[in-house]
C-alpha cells in the first residue's frame, strides 16, 4: 500500500468500512462496532482506513494480510 499524506477522520474510516463491509469476514463486524465507539490516534485511523481502502480489489494474498492486520488492530484497541 502506498503512503498517503492525508489524515482521515473517524467518519472517513466508518464510511470506508461500510463500503467494504461485505468483503470482510463477518465476525469482524462487532470488532468494528466497538472500534467506532472509541477515540483513536490519527495514526491508527489512517492505518485502518488504508487497510480498508480498495480491499475489494486486492488479491487473495493481499486480503489475507490485511485481514490479519485488521484483526491485530481491532482486538488490541
Amino acid at each position: 500500500m502506498s503512503e498517503c499524506k492525508l489524515d482521515h477522520t473517524p467518519e472517513d474510516v466508518q464510511k470506508k468500512y461500510e463500503q467494504q463491509r461485505e468483503f470482510l469476514p463477518e465476525d469482524m463486524n462487532p470488532l468494528f462496532e466497538s472500534f467506532f465507539r472509541q477515540d483513536h490516534t490519527q495514526d491508527l485511523l489512517n492505518e485502518v482506513f488504508h487497510l480498508l481502502k480498495k480491499f475489494d480489489l486486492a488479491s487473495d494474498e493481499e486480503r489475507t494480510e490485511r485481514v490479519s492486520r485488521l484483526y491485530l488492530v481491532l482486538k488490541n484497541v
